[in-house]
């Protein structure tokens, strides 16, 4: 009986010891919900063909910052880059690795307009600033001839989180508005002057899809999941475009320059004929050290398919694929996980 037990119990500790041994195909991440409509497609394609859960909480630009700072997460997402002094403050070399790049949309709620409306950046600062508070007001009727614009309220959107792409509107908000720049400046969280906060990108499409007269800013895929007007922006060659890949790629191209130097590098209000004004690549944060060889050579196979074979989701879902430059980049940095 003693015998039966001692070898009972040698069975149970090496089932443990061979659990413990065996491969986790899984991975843990969190962040921005900007790029969340394509992540998730591609978590669910990639789990169907290699095996790999990828469990993905869409928290947020900064709520993600802070996980993968924490080290509770595999790896984060982020609609901006950490900068400099926010780098220095992680504990070990973190890497940041564009994955697709989308455009933030002026979208509203104006059901009786047919057509897309024209804003330029200083009209839409001052509707942030809470300057411009009616859509038939002389600056947007200016920009809209022959427009009958309604006699009502605009009822501003924004988000009430941490948010990359609040960095991203913000940001160009700033190019564009000297006063903007001086009263609330570039953030991902920042001291809005007017309007009604909404968590996430979902949260402002529930704030215009609920408010008539609304307006707000949300990635171009939630926009088009919604069906949702959305505005033409001028952009820096004087033109109006509307929000599309293809002007999102215009963006990204002619930023090719300032990316070579520093994949960090802004594609706001980025010069080209065709460029949509508010557009930027989202990325995928991860340390060079994992500390761990099995989860580094999964985030290395899930971040090589991701660049390559992944981009093909991109544009079915309203994002840019990377341009085959910036690939070539992000292989680069992938190579240097471990």
């Amino acid at each position: 009986m003693k015998v039966l037990i001692r070898w009972s119990l040698a069975l149970t500790a090496i089932a443990i010891l061979a659990g413990c041994a065996a491969p986790q195909n899984s991975l843990t991440a969190a962040g921005a919900t900007f790029p969340y409509p394509v992540y998730s497609q591609w978590f669910d394609i990639y789990n169907q063909k290699t095996g790999v859960t990828i469990n993905y909480q869409p928290m947020g630009s900064g709520a993600g910052v802070q996980q993968i700072k924490s080290r509770t997460m595999d790896f984060a997402a982020s609609d901006t880059p950490v900068g400099d002094a926010q780098l220095q403050s992680m504990p070990k070399k973190l890497l940041q690795i564009p994955a697709v790049a989308g455009a933030v949309v002026i979208a509203y709620n104006l059901p009786r307009l047919t057509q897309p409306l024209k804003l330029d950046g200083a009209t839409l600062a001052d509707i942030y600033l809470g300057k411009i508070t009616k859509w038939n007001d002389a600056k947007i009727a200016s920009l809209n001839p022959g427009v009958a614009l309604p006699n009502i309220g605009v009822v501003v959107g924004h988000r009430s989180d941490g948010s990359g792409t609040s960095y991203i509107f913000t940001s160009y908000l700033s190019d564009v508005s000297p006063q903007w720049n001086k009263k609330v400046g570039t953030g991902k969280s920042v001291s809005w002057p007017v309007g009604i906060g909404g968590k996430g990108n979902s949260g402002v499409a529930g704030v215009i899809k609920q408010s008539p007269g609304a307006l707000g800013y949300v990635e171009l895929a939630y926009a088009e999941q919604n069906k949702f007007q959305y505005a033409a922006l001028r952009n820096k060659a004087g033109n109006f475009v509307l929000p599309s890949v293809e002007a999102t790629t215009a963006a990204a191209a002619g930023s090719m320059g300032r990316l070579q130097k520093d994949i960090r590098a802004s594609i706001v209000n980025a010069p080209g004929e065709d460029s949509y004004p508010i557009a930027s690549f989202t990325y995928l944060l991860v340390y060079e050290d994992t500390g761990n060889t099995h989860k580094a050579n999964e985030i290395k196979a899930f971040l090589r398919w991701a660049i390559t074979r992944g981009q093909k989701m991109a544009k079915p879902l309203a994002y840019a694929p990377l341009p085959d430059a910036v690939v070539k980049l992000d292989e680069k940095l992938i190579e240097r996980i471990h």
